[in-house]
């Protein structure tokens, strides 16, 4: 199996990657000097395959306030200024940049080392918490201007990017690494899109930047597992990349296969997955971060590597973009991976069930009814919406084997997320007003935010029409997420619960993608969210 190659300048040498990870088990993630095992390692890179060392720099300037100003620089941008004699500020009063967010330059030969230098704009100087848009302005701004700097450095041919602050490295290191990102693997070599080094221009603070390339670089470990072609990332190939990202941090994985999965009956995982002649796996996943006894947050990401919809087939114009469908299992094996990384003291266990749904003579047929380890029936009346049979077992599996404190499942479910959301944010189901209050300060703080959906008992009606099962994995009326949600809490006994549905923003993005992401690929959102939950959940007392 091939294995994932990181990309960031941190973790491409896995020697220096493993050293690494053995001391931060030894630090506490509250104390000042937990990345300082980073520092000696920030300049480590690998050879750029014979290219020539070609260095670019990313600096950012604030809008006008008013008629007649200039812009106005960064701290950083201005001691670049004054590297070069003036020369970027004549530019800038030349070419009439006004400094709005993700506008800008590319200037060529201004500096000796510096072979192009991109300037771009952060729009409002002093942006802070937005209420109205529920986002963090200024954050979200320096990863705009960082993201489109350094993509622009990259398409003129820079080896090496050395980013500006912007005031905010680990936002800066986060859009950057996020955007220069490329799914190359199905492309010749020659025509691959160069991956540049990115290092952090004229800042002391390389903790924060080294914390943001940690969770770009686990975002674009999602992107990659979903943009993989399904005969490239079938449930077996998944597993072998889950285990190549996340054994070396130090996370235990275990591989189920078949033999377990009947011995332990999640039947209603099988009933999907004996239509493909794909066999299906089940992914344990535990990282243990705090004193083993302590309860975990459990995660459980759907794991449709291909969701053809079996026997009610899909139509054949999107077929190929639900490879996707384990979008879900993907976002959970990045944020463990993350949260190791960054040593985060929570215990986490995730449960990823694999598999395809296809259809032949062994599919699932619309009608079909199934006992799940509750004891309840579900019936499944529509196979194209397998996410809650798939998730259906192996979720009451998970709360009996591991006792939880918190369940957060992950999963591209319902369209009505798509409808309602369109791509903005990712739609939330809880039962904890706590828990809403948590993802909705992470989602504000990373820039990818969710969005709270209705967890009504109406919805809990809609699923239980018949009195010849007890659940329909379909339900009554158009509100196809609300009604997913209502399955999955059905099946849901501990107090604390959230559902994240996906499925418009973990997918391919079609309509107004982030400037740091592409368009018409995979997104491998909302791992930064999660990892930022994951880490309010650690530590509620820090700021």
């Amino acid at each position: 199996m091939a294995t994932i190659r990181m990309m960031s300048v941190l973790t491409r040498n896995r020697s220096f990657y493993r050293k690494a990870q053995g001391m931060w088990k030894a630090c506490d993630l509250l104390t000042n000097h937990r990345f300082q095992i980073l520092r000696g390692l920030a300049s480590i890179a690998d050879k750029c395959d014979g290219r020539a060392v070609i260095k670019g720099v990313v600096v950012g300037v604030y809008s006008k306030e008013g008629d007649g100003k200039e812009v106005k620089m960064t701290s950083s941008g201005e001691k670049f200024d004054d590297r070069t004699q003036g020369k970027v500020s004549e530019l800038l009063r030349e070419t009439g940049i006004k400094g709005d967010l993700g506008k800008g330059k590319v200037f060529m030969n201004v500096d000796a080392e510096f072979r192009a230098v991109a300037v771009v704009g952060l729009g409002q100087e002093g942006a802070g918490f937005n209420d109205l848009e529920n986002i963090d302005e200024g954050m979200e701004n320096a990863r705009v201007a960082a993201g489109v700097g350094a993509r622009a450095l990259q398409l003129q041919g820079c080896t090496e990017v050395f980013v500006d602050s912007m005031e905010y490295p680990e936002q800066a290191a986060e859009g950057s690494a996020l955007a220069i990102w490329r799914y190359n693997s199905n492309k010749r070599k020659q025509d691959r899109t160069h991956i540049p080094k990115l290092d952090l221009y004229d800042s002391p603070d390389v903790d924060a930047w080294t914390r943001g390339l940690f969770k770009a670089e686990s975002q674009n470990l999602a992107r990659r597992l979903s943009d993989s072609p399904a005969n490239q990332m079938t449930p077996t190939i998944f597993a072998q990349s889950a285990v190549d990202a996340l054994c070396p941090c130090g996370v235990s994985v275990e591989v189920r296969s078949m033999d377990w999965i009947e011995a332990n009956h999640l039947n209603s995982f099988l009933m999907i997955a004996k239509g493909s002649c794909e066999p299906p796996v089940v992914l344990e996943v535990s990282y243990c971060g705090t004193a083993p006894e302590d309860r975990p947050i459990l995660l459980l990401g759907k794991g449709l590597t291909y969701n053809s919809g079996g026997l009610c087939l899909r139509p054949k114009n999107c077929l190929h973009m639900y490879r996707g469908c384990m979008a879900g299992a993907a976002v959970c094996v990045a944020a463990v991976r993350a949260a190791a990384a960054l040593s985060l003291p929570v215990n986490i266990s995730a449960v990823l069930p694999l598999c395809e749904n296809m259809p032949s003579g062994m599919a699932v047929k619309p009608g079909d009814v199934v006992t799940l380890l509750n004891g309840k029936t579900m019936g499944i009346v529509d196979v194209s919406k397998a996410g809650t049979v798939v998730m259906a077992d192996p979720l009451l599996f998970a709360q009996t084997t591991y006792k939880p404190r918190l369940v957060v499942d992950v999963a591209t479910v319902g369209y009505g997320v798509c409808a309602g959301l369109g791509e903005s944010a990712a739609g939330m189901f809880t039962n904890s007003n706590f828990i809403a209050k948590q993802f909705e300060k992470a989602g504000a703080l990373t820039g990818d935010r969710l969005w709270r959906l209705p967890l009504w008992r109406y919805f809990k009606q809609l699923i239980t029409p018949q009195l010849t099962y007890d659940i329909s994995n379909r339900g009554l009326g158009p509100a196809s997420s609300c009604i997913a949600a209502a399955v999955l809490h059905e099946l849901v006994p501990c107090a604390d619960w959230a559902h994240i549905d996906i499925r418009n923003v973990g997918m391919l993005t079609r309509h107004k993608p982030l400037p740091y992401l592409l368009k018409d690929r995979m997104t491998g959102r909302p791992t930064r969210t999660i990892v930022q939950f994951l880490y309010q959940m650690a530590c509620p007392e820090s700021k």
